[in-house]
């Protein structure tokens, strides 16, 4: 049953705007939620495989970052500051320089934009632009970069695009890596900004995600993307990397581009980074390029002080020594085999993703949303993805306990059975 036929009295079905998604594909009402467990009002427990489309890669939760904000509120400590001076913003940054910058070589200024990942996407476009002063961006298919209109102009989802009432512009777009069977997708590129007729501008920017989330987890190889920040150099534009989804330990590393000999100009990230679910969003910036004026762009929630409490401490407890990272390979190892074994059952499946950011493409959005609704049958919670949704997409929570990650991988199997067997009958009848 979806939330659309629940009775008139239902106050979400009344007064929630048709905008509202995934409770339509989950009408439960959610009271509880504890790593990667939620619990409906009907006491009835489920495990989430979605962790808010990778915001909760720590889980729900964490005692650890509960316990630190608990203190922070009960103390009177600050809530609201806009961007000045704060104790937590001050810990946050000297943490994230000290566990997450200094090791890997950067030394990005982090910018605080407003909460959301779209505003970091924003963020970066309109510095690229001001840095080069060219308009063109450079993004791809199957690209997903956020719903607000810079950033919307960058998403290739036409039913997302056409939600913005309005030409979208200052976007070329170019072939994901094996977006067209038996194209050279970065030759491709290549020919066209090489081509003086080739009919593009000069670039401000490329923009890409490493990995693909809604566009249907396609992970772009360490060469592709080399290939791209060749071209970004070559051309006199900046890189973006956008690891908003892929980021914060999702496929292995804190970044999902960790050793590729990638060095992004411009990171917007989100989701994960307040590591408690918390809306939190920055853009990393090369220091020579940050040459924004004071207060070019603005925002009243750049920064969110809550969520530099939780944050610090996330950094702290995971990303201290290599423990997490290697613990999130081992369950990404364990996801691989499992889907391959899925994989095999659907004629013409295949793996796709990286770490733990992986699914099954079926081939069908019909057959992909049966199956993830038969797993919401069974109390697991998970979505689709890719251009038809054709994808069954697996994002649980980094911190799921062993046991319980396995059994949400049989509940995924049992589905996939249940749902070809019923396919074949129907077929039959």
């Amino acid at each position: 049953m979806t939330a659309d036929k629940k009775p008139e009295t239902d106050i979400y079905t009344r007064r929630e705007s048709e905008a509202r998604s995934y409770c339509r594909s989950f009408p439960v009402e959610f009271t509880t939620a504890r790593n990667a467990t939620l619990t409906g009002a009907d006491g009835r427990a489920y495990t989430d495989f979605l962790a808010g489309c990778s915001s909760l890669n720590y889980g729900h939760n964490d005692p650890d970052m509960k316990a630190a904000l608990v203190e922070h509120i009960s103390s009177d400590g600050i809530t609201h500051a806009l961007d000045m001076h704060t104790a937590p913003k001050a810990a946050f940054l000297e943490t994230f320089e000290r566990l997450i910058l200094r090791p890997r070589g950067m030394d990005h200024k982090v910018m605080m934009t407003g909460p959301t990942g779209t505003n970091a996407v924003e963020a970066a476009m309109k510095l690229a632009r001001k840095v080069t002063g060219r308009e063109t961006i450079i993004a791809f298919s199957n690209g997903f970069h956020g719903m607000t209109m810079g950033a919307l102009a960058a998403t290739g989802n036409a039913g997302k695009r056409g939600g913005g009432g309005m030409s979208l512009h200052g976007v070329v777009r170019m072939p994901f890596e094996g977006a067209i069977e038996g194209v050279d997708s970065l030759a491709y590129i290549r020919a066209m900004l090489d081509n003086p007729s080739g009919g593009i501008d000069a670039p401000a920017a490329f923009l890409i995600e490493p990995v693909q989330g809604e566009g249907g987890l396609n992970a772009a190889s360490p060469e592709f993307l080399r290939g791209i920040a060749a071209l970004a150099r070559e051309h006199g534009a900046l890189l973006i990397a956008d690891d908003i989804q892929a980021g914060i330990g999702r496929t292995g590393a804190f970044f999902s581009f960790e050793g590729m000999g990638l060095e992004p100009d411009l990171i917007p990230l989100a989701k994960s980074l307040s590591g408690f679910g918390l809306p939190f969003a920055a853009l990393l910036i090369r220091p020579e390029l940050d040459i924004w004026k004071p207060a070019e762009h603005n925002g009243t929630f750049r920064g969110n002080t809550h969520a530099f409490v939780t944050a610090r401490v996330a950094l702290e407890k995971f990303w201290t020594d290599d423990t997490f990272q290697k613990q999130t390979e081992a369950k990404a190892a364990v996801l691989t085999e499992r889907l391959k074994r899925i994989a095999a059952m659907v004629p013409g499946a295949r793996v796709k993703g990286r770490g733990m950011m992986q699914g099954v493409d079926v081939g069908s959005g019909t057959l992909a949303a049966d199956i993830c609704a038969r797993c919401f049958a069974r109390g697991l919670i998970i979505e689709t993805s890719g251009a038809h949704d054709e994808v069954v997409k697996v994002l649980a929570p980094l911190t799921i306990p062993q046991a319980q990650f396995e059994a949400g991988l049989d509940t995924i199997e049992a589905a996939v059975q249940d749902a070809l067997a019923d396919t074949t009958r129907i077929a039959a009848e």
